[in-house]
């Protein structure tokens, strides 16, 4: 099977983006970036994503579509805006520290994360080590961050984590992150790694990648 065509496949039937979904057009700007922290930090959790892609539009409509947005919410309001966004389960400790972040955003970078960017000097590790400084942004919220903020941050390719690469084995895609990036167009890249992470986590995805691709493939 062309490995090209089940990428092809795998990236339509994964659609949009986690960013995308919660309405994020991802960019290299101050508040685009923040918010894709937020996400980083909600989808950190153990819990659905589509409840860290409502919590995070529920957020930005609340006025924390930036750092000194968060900044002007309180605890309750960061709290109700997760709530009303369906993230109950951990809506007391992730109003605390989204407050933290968007603290720390301000005081180290300006506000603006491509500071961030510029302070790690081109370099993948240096960047999910800065972003680790964040409170709850672990290995797991950095790689998340770092899957999306590729389409904008260019010395962060090929972001494929260990994540997208359990999807890919599944796949049967090469397992070198190199070898999978050269699958697709750069700037494709993110939608790639997302819909990889996405395969890793449902079988039933994958079963229709497999039998899609094989179906278009010529005789």
């Amino acid at each position: 099977m062309d490995a090209r065509r089940r990428v092809a496949v795998l990236v339509a039937e994964a659609g949009t983006t986690l960013a995308e979904q919660a309405g994020i057009d991802i960019a290299d700007r101050p508040a685009e970036l923040w918010q894709l922290l937020m996400l980083s930090n909600l989808v950190s959790a153990r819990i659905q994503a589509d409840i860290a892609v409502t919590g995070t539009a529920s957020l930005v409509a609340a006025g924390a579509g930036t750092p000194a947005g968060t900044l002007e919410l309180d605890w309750q309001q960061r709290k109700d805006a997760l709530i009303a966004g369906r993230y109950q389960h951990f809506a007391d400790g992730t109003a605390t520290r989204l407050g933290e972040c968007a603290r720390l955003t301000q005081d180290e970078y300006g506000g603006d994360l491509r500071k961030l960017a510029a302070a790690a000097q081109g370099r993948p590790e240096r960047t999910r080590a800065l972003l680790q400084r964040f409170p709850g942004i672990g290995p797991a919220g950095a790689a998340a961050f770092c899957r999306e903020a590729q389409a904008v941050w260019p010395h962060l390719r090929p972001a494929l984590d260990a994540r997208a690469l359990t999807g890919a084995e599944r796949l049967g895609l090469p397992a070198d992150p190199a070898e999978l990036a050269a699958l697709v167009d750069p700037a494709d890249l993110h939608r790639l790694a997302d819909a990889l992470v996405r395969a890793a986590l449902d079988p039933a995805m994958v079963e229709r990648v497999l039998a899609d691709s094989t179906e278009a493939a010529p005789v």
